[in-house]
C-alpha cells in the first residue's frame, strides 16, 4: 500500500474596485489563471503561507482580513488530492521591483464576468468558487484557524 497525502494549499481573494487578483502562470495542463496560492512549506503557517505565495507571485504585500472558507479537490489530471485555505485579503502596497515566481507571466485583475468567461482557462474550479464566496459575503474570523508550532 502506498502511503496517501493532501496537498495542503492556500490562496488569497484580493478585490479591488469590482477586479480580482489573478495570475496568469505556466501548469502542467498549459497556460493557466489562478489566484495567488501555492503550497504551505514545512513549518510554516497557512498564514504565512498566503503572505509568501501572494508577494511571490504578484509582487504584492496584503493583510489578511478573513477565512473565506475551506475546500478539498482532486484534480482529474493527476489524481492529487489538494485541501485549499482560501483567504480573502486587502492589498496594502504593490511591490515594484518584486521578482516573481519563475512560472509566472504576469498579473490580472479581472471581474467576475471576465473570470466566468475565462472559466476554462482556470487552474481549478476552486479559482471561481473561491471568488463566488467572496460574493455572495463569506468571511470568517482569521482567529478560527489556530497554529501550534
Amino acid at each position: 500500500m502506498t502511503d496517501w497525502f493532501a496537498h495542503v494549499t492556500v490562496a488569497t481573494v484580493v478585490e479591488q474596485k469590482g477586479r480580482f487578483l489573478l495570475v496568469e502562470e505556466r501548469a502542467d495542463e498549459g497556460i493557466v489563471l489562478n489566484q495567488p496560492a501555492g503550497h504551505l512549506d514545512p513549518g510554516e503557517s497557512l498564514f504565512a503561507a498566503a503572505l509568501r505565495e501572494t508577494r511571490e507571485e504578484t509582487g504584492c504585500e496584503v493583510e489578511l482580513e478573513a477565512l473565506l472558507g475551506i475546500s478539498q479537490y482532486t484534480s482529474p489530471a493527476n489524481g492529487a488530492t489538494y485541501l485549499r485555505t482560501s483567504f480573502a485579503a486587502r492589498l496594502v502596497r504593490e511591490l515594484p521591483d518584486a521578482e516573481l515566481d519563475k512560472d509566472i507571466l504576469r498579473t490580472l485583475w479581472m471581474t467576475p464576468a471576465e473570470m466566468r468567461a475565462e472559466s476554462g482557462r482556470m487552474r481549478s474550479p476552486l479559482v471561481l468558487a473561491s471568488v463566488e464566496q467572496y460574493l455572495a459575503g463569506h468571511r470568517w474570523p482569521l482567529d478560527l484557524v489556530k497554529y501550534f508550532p
